[in-house]
C-alpha cells in the first residue's frame, strides 16, 4: 500500500514569523490560507505544514491520493483502506472523521513514542 504525499505538520505560535523563517530556508507557500491559521510550504519535494491553533503537537501527515505536489493520483489506496489495514494490525484509530464510502476523510494513530500520525485524504 502507498501512503501518498508526506509532510510534517508543525504547530506554530506565530504563523507569519514561522512563514518568514521557513522562507529563509528556501520554502515557498503553495497552499493554505493564513486567515484560516495554516500554510503549506514546499522546497523541492519537501513539504511542511504550519498550523497555528489547530493541533497540540507536531505530527507526521500522509495524504493518500496526492503526490508531493498535491496533484491527484489514480489509482491510490483510500484512507478507508488504510484505516481497515491498521485496525487489522491492532492499532488504535483516533480522531476518525470518515463520513462516507469515498472522498475526503481522515484519521490518526499514535506511534509508540506518542507521536501523532495523520492520514488526511483530500480527494
Amino acid at each position: 500500500m502507498k501512503l501518498g504525499c508526506f509532510s510534517i505538520s508543525l504547530t506554530v505560535k506565530d504563523l507569519q514569523k514561522s512563514k518568514a523563517f521557513y522562507e529563509k530556508l528556501g520554502f515557498t507557500v503553495y497552499a493554505g490560507e493564513a486567515a484560516h491559521g495554516f500554510l503549506i510550504m514546499k522546497n523541492g519535494a519537501t513539504n511542511i505544514g504550519l498550523f497555528q491553533g489547530m493541533f497540540d503537537k507536531n505530527m507526521l501527515t500522509f495524504n493518500p491520493g496526492w503526490d508531493q505536489d498535491a496533484n491527484a493520483i489514480k489509482p491510490f489506496d483510500d484512507v478507508r483502506q488504510w484505516r481497515d489495514h491498521l485496525k487489522a494490525q491492532g492499532l488504535e484509530i483516533l480522531q476518525e472523521s470518515i463520513p462516507g464510502e469515498q472522498g475526503p476523510a481522515s484519521f490518526a494513530v499514535i506511534d509508540p513514542d506518542g507521536n501523532p500520525i495523520l492520514f488526511d485524504q483530500h480527494v
